[in-house]
């Protein structure tokens, strides 16, 4: 009975052996999930025999689980290799076949996609044209290399101060007399097509706390050289509500003409204090054309698009899966697992949501294999091998001295 004791205590430390050297060689593998062996004892089914007189034949490999813990997040300058701080395993499509990985170590092949090094495909929800993200069934993700299309101009704002101290101005307007105005700015508006036009506005003192405004589009004065609108304040130097003029820019060419929004004075930003001329803010909602220039990731998954013109546009999310038994999932290797009826259905959401962790760009998680933790395993398992390889060199001595009995 020895014999089979001892070896199968030398099959299980094999095993344990066999579990530790995987461990120890996936210690620099992004995302690995260390494994470890579990055993059981072995006993002989026994009809008549008391429970007090059974000895065990041995021990047995009951599984070999994969520890889910937490590895540790490093750092990287790649803005596509994302760490998972927290629960979840990123969501892959291979040809339709849906896997699980905890590796963030991404890339954009030649169509846009964003994939793994084996080229299994980033899920997540899909942003609309306007960069709105569209909560639905996950897809998978594509980054459009395409440029955005431009945006006209819809609505503008101005805020500044208009020197009390100033008197009204004694010759007719002209904008190309600066003794007939008080104050000036400009700034930069857009046309359908993206193409960019000057708007400056001239403020022309009228009375006390009343001024006239005027505008210029590209240097022409517009309407019809009458002011555009007036400014009102009240005794404390600030206006009553927001005052919002129209602005009707003509155009030459071939965008849609004219080009007409609202200019808007808030009351929050406007003054008529007794100090030098100063603007605190111009702003328009219009942008000309941009071009990729790059894209960022934030911590619930939302991929930003950043493009030459200074905006932004969202263009996809990434989605994370949970199980409620992980440890049941099939490792598949290169880093990803499938799910099976011991893991469960996967919880699929946005990283941050529920149990979920969140998400950090330019960083991967390590391994979470405690080099020295394994190394002493390692002693541990080749003591018990040792051990059981005597217990075999025993049981043989003993049936050697039965042999030589006479």
């Amino acid at each position: 009975m020895s014999f089979q004791q001892g070896l199968s205590g030398l099959n299980v430390a094999a095993k344990s052996l066999d579990a530790i050297g995987n461990n120890i060689a996936n210690a620099s593998t992004v995302g690995y999930k260390a494994a470890r062996a579990e055993f059981a004892d072995v006993f002989a089914n026994s009809l008549a025999g008391g429970a007090g007189l059974q000895v065990g034949i041995g021990a047995k490999v009951a599984a070999v689980r994969q520890q889910f813990t937490q590895g540790n997040i490093a750092t990287t300058s790649n803005p596509l290799d994302v760490a998972i701080n927290g629960n979840g395993f990123f969501r892959l499509s291979t040809n339709g076949a849906i896997t699980y990985t905890r590796n963030g170590q991404f890339s954009l092949d030649r169509d846009g996609y964003l994939v793994t090094a084996n080229g299994a495909r980033l899920t997540g929800y899909p942003a609309d044209a306007n960069g709105q993200v569209v909560a639905s069934t996950p897809v998978e993700l594509r980054l459009s290399l395409a440029n955005i299309a431009p945006r006209a101009t819809a609505e503008a704002w101005m805020s500044l101060n208009l020197d009390s101290r100033e008197a009204p101005p004694t010759s007719a307007f002209s904008i190309s007399n600066p003794a007939s105005y008080n104050a000036s700015t400009a700034m930069t508006v857009y046309d359908s097509q993206g193409n960019a036009h000057t708007l400056t506005a001239y403020f022309r003192k009228t009375g006390p706390n009343t001024w006239d405004v005027y505008a210029a589009g590209d240097g022409s004065l517009l309407n019809g050289g009458a002011p555009i609108g007036t400014l009102t304040f009240n005794a404390s130097g600030t206006l009553a509500a927001d005052v919002t003029m129209t602005v009707s820019m003509p155009l030459t060419n071939g965008a849609v003409s004219p080009l007409t929004f609202p200019l808007t004075f808030p009351m929050h930003g406007m003054t008529q204090f007794g100090v030098n001329f100063a603007v605190s803010e111009l702003r328009q909602d219009g942008f000309t054309t941009g071009r990729l220039a790059g894209f960022a990731i934030g911590e619930d998954g939302v991929i930003l698009g950043r493009y030459s013109n200074g905006q932004s546009r969202a263009m996809g999310q990434i989605v994370l899966a949970n199980f409620i038994n992980a440890q049941g999932l099939v490792s598949l290797g290169n880093n990803q697992w499938a799910e099976s009826s011991d893991s469960g259905q996967p919880l699929v959401a946005a990283p941050g949501s529920g149990t979920l962790g969140v998400l950090q760009s330019g960083a991967l998680e390590e391994a979470n294999v405690d080099l020295t933790e394994e190394l002493v395993k390692m002693i541990t398992a080749q003591r018990v091998y040792q051990a059981n390889a005597q217990t075999i060199r025993t049981q043989d001595q003993i049936q050697q001295t039965l042999v030589n009995l006479r």
